[in-house]
This record gives structure tokens, sequence and C-alpha cells, in this order.
């Protein structure tokens, strides 16, 4: 995995930290969740052609404009379409399944491919408390407070050592990397007690990004997989030739953001459908402070606004998110980013 350490105070004039994608397989409204997930294979293969780094998917449940519910099947199917990039969950939503399921599947995973996968473990479960119960079917391991505990038994199957009279095979002996993922500071501390590397979901809290890596930072205890620290940053990024195209690309993504926090989620709407919504004052205050931080415009907007967030944040690693109506302007923009603003990523990671 690498033990980069940290930057800090530097002038980022060049983006030189390995990027990544992180997908949703978007539902885009008059599509199906069949064609979301073709599209997101083949974007899988063209950021790989391209060099990107890692491509990961999320875990969502009961939202109608994601495909990504099931990361251990789709992992498998994009492992099958690519040959190179490193694959992995963004995560699995460990509230919602045993993990002794998790071990199977990405032991399964890490023994069909193995070096190339990533499994990154959120603590929230990825949806509703409703969902959340008809998917573990017991309130036991909802909560924030069990969490640890289910990591560790996860981590000892991996390990065999005191899974007690159960093995998990596959599982035992084929540990994939693991990650933790957070958006406040809870896994954040976690993670540097355990020596895991660590992802922040800036993309959807960046309020919370630097206390978070801060606080990753100072609680980092060198394990068996990490010497020093390890942060990435995932953010939003949509890059286009113009910065107004940028901007129209953009814009179903928030309105997307502000249904479902509104209870009315749906499929990702189209550009004059967002251009055309009537948003109140405070609906617009609210998509506008969803997009603070993050990295939409032209390549040369979009390189000054990764270079901000590299230089504020010390991140090792940046992982790119990218929610846009049609699939030609999603990869367009990785490409964008790839060829003009770091000037090619075709290099070792």
């Amino acid at each position: 995995m690498g033990t980069n350490p940290a930057r800090h105070g530097l002038p980022w004039r060049v983006i030189d930290v390995p990027l990544s994608v992180l997908d949703l397989a978007p539902v885009a409204a008059g599509s199906s969740a069949g064609e979301a997930l073709r599209h997101t294979t083949e974007l899988a293969r063209r950021t790989e052609e391209l060099g990107y780094h890692r491509f990961w998917v999320a875990e969502h449940h009961n939202m109608p404009g994601i495909a990504s519910s099931a990361p251990a099947v789709l992992l498998a199917h994009l492992a099958a379409a690519t040959s190179t990039i490193r694959l992995g969950s963004g995560g699995v939503m460990l509230p919602n399944h045993a993990p002794l399921v998790v071990a199977e599947q990405f032991g399964t995973l890490e023994a069909l491919h193995p070096g190339r996968i990533d499994l990154g473990i959120g603590r929230a479960p990825g949806t509703d408390q409703v969902t959340a119960l008809a998917l573990r079917r017991t309130m036991e391991g909802l909560s924030a407070e069990g969490f640890p505990r289910e990591l560790a038994d996860l981590m000892n199957y991996f390990s065999g050592e005191e899974s007690g009279p159960i093995t998990a095979t596959p599982g035992r002996g084929l540990q994939p990397a693991v990650w933790l993922l957070g958006s406040s500071g809870f896994s954040a501390q976690l993670a540097g007690m355990l020596g895991l590397p660590f992802s922040f979901a800036h993309h959807f809290s960046a309020q919370n990004t630097l206390p978070a890596l801060t606080l990753y930072r100072q609680s980092f205890r060198p394990s068996r997989w990490l010497d020093e620290p390890y942060a990435m940053v995932a953010v939003n990024a949509v890059c286009a030739d113009t910065d107004e195209r940028a901007e129209w690309l953009a814009a179903p993504a928030g309105l997307s953001f502000l249904k479902l926090r509104s209870g009315r989620p749906g499929p990702l709407p189209t550009p004059e459908e967002a251009a055309a919504y009537p948003y109140t004052e405070v609906e617009r205050e609210f998509v506008l402070q969803r997009r603070e931080g993050q990295a939409m415009g032209s390549p040369e907007t979009v390189r000054r606004q990764l270079g901000d967030l590299l230089e504020r944040t010390g991140a090792n690693e940046l992982m790119l998110t990218t929610l846009v109506y049609d699939v030609e302007d999603r990869v367009r923009s990785y490409e964008l980013i790839a060829e003009q603003v770091v000037g090619g990523l075709r290099r070792d990671a």
C-alpha cells in the first residue's frame, strides 16, 4: 500500500499524489439499473486505461438513483472486466452485514484477484433505519457502539486469530487491504489506533475534513499494515472544457441530494430538470454549501481546487467522485483530469 508521509504546507503547483475513483453506479432519469451498471463497467475500464490508481464502489440501499447496493457482486464483475486497477468498496457498511459474510465475500475476491482488492469499511448503515433492519434482521450490530467489536470479529476471521471454531473459507489468510471510512472523528480515531489507512468523505462532510484528519494522525500507531498514517480524501470532481459547462453538468447532483435529504429520493435528474427546478432561497443555499471545497470547473479551475485541497489536508491520495447525468460526460471529466489537470496519469502510482 505504501507509507507516504502526509505533506503539509507545500506549494501544490502540480498534483503529484495518486488519484482514484469512487463510483455510485448512478441511475439516470429515463434509464435502468442495468444501464447504470454497464456504464460503471465502462468507466472502470477507461479509468484503468488512463492510469487511475483504484476504483471503488459505494454501498447504498433504498435509493432509486444508486445501483451499487451489492459491492462484492459488482466488484467481482469489475475485476473480471479489468486487469490492473485496484478495486474496492467505498465502502461496505459493516452494520448491515454479519462480519463472517463480509470475510467470506472479500476473501473470495482476494483469492480470485490477489493483490487487487480493497475492503473499505464504513460505520453508518448507508440507508434509513427501516432498511437497515431489513438487511440485518436484528438491531444487534446496528449501533455505533457495536462497530469496534464487529470490526475486530471481521479482522479475526481474516487472520484466523480468536475466531473460535469458525474458519472463514475463503477468508482466512486472504485479507484484502482494509481501510476505514468516515465523515467524522470516530472512524478517524479508530483507524489511527489500529494503524489502518483512512479515507475521509470530504464530498459530503467538508466541514469535518481537517479535524478528522488531525485526529487520525494524532491517534496513529504503527501496525503490521502501516508505519505511518496514510490518508485519502474523497472529493466531488466535475471537469469540463469550461467552468460554465461544468456548472451545468454538476447541477443534477445537487438537486438529487436535495431531494434525498427532503425524503424524495429518485433517479439522477437531467441538467435541464435541475436548471428548471424552482429552488427556494433555503434550498439554493443548501446546494451551494454542499459544493464548498469541491472541484468543479475547467481543467485550470479543477487543478487549482485540487491543489488547494491537497495543501490544506496533506492527503496522500485523492479519490474523485463524479456524479453527472450522461456517462460520456462522466468519462470525459476523468479524461480531462488525467490529461490536462495532472498532465497524464500513466505512471506507477
